[in-house]
């Protein structure tokens, strides 16, 4: 089990109160009825899986009950930040942003340096 800090309530919390509702940042086509089958498909079924930094869309269900955006390494479980909805995240598929060194870092030793919530 982990803890999960809430962007909205403030507070780090069991994860049991918490549910992942699948990858984060996922755009709607601008006209749906211009998509073709394949593109249509593509949008509701088909998303990433990648081993290392991963964000993903979480609902605090037994909290406040507000979606939020988690940034999470896929490998060590570990939370790299929270956030909230509209916000952009600090970290990128290999490091926070604006700093390159942080690729060969552990997940845990980025997010401390960038000061984020766990």
């Amino acid at each position: 089990m982990f803890n999960i800090h809430c962007p909205y309530c403030g507070e780090l919390r069991e994860e049991e109160e918490f549910h992942p509702k699948g990858q984060a940042h996922i755009a709607r086509p601008a006209d749906p009825a211009a998509c073709t089958d394949e593109e249509w498909g593509d949008y509701l079924f088909f998303r990433d899986n990648p081993r290392g930094i991963h964000h993903e869309l979480w609902v605090h269900a037994v909290g406040c009950r507000k979606f939020f955006n988690i940034t999470r390494h896929t490998v060590s479980y570990e939370i790299l930040e929270t956030y909230k909805m509209g916000e952009q995240p600090s970290f990128t598929a290999e490091y926070p942003q604006g700093g390159s060194d942080a690729a060969a870092m552990h997940p845990a030793q980025v997010a401390q340096q960038a000061g984020v919530h766990a």
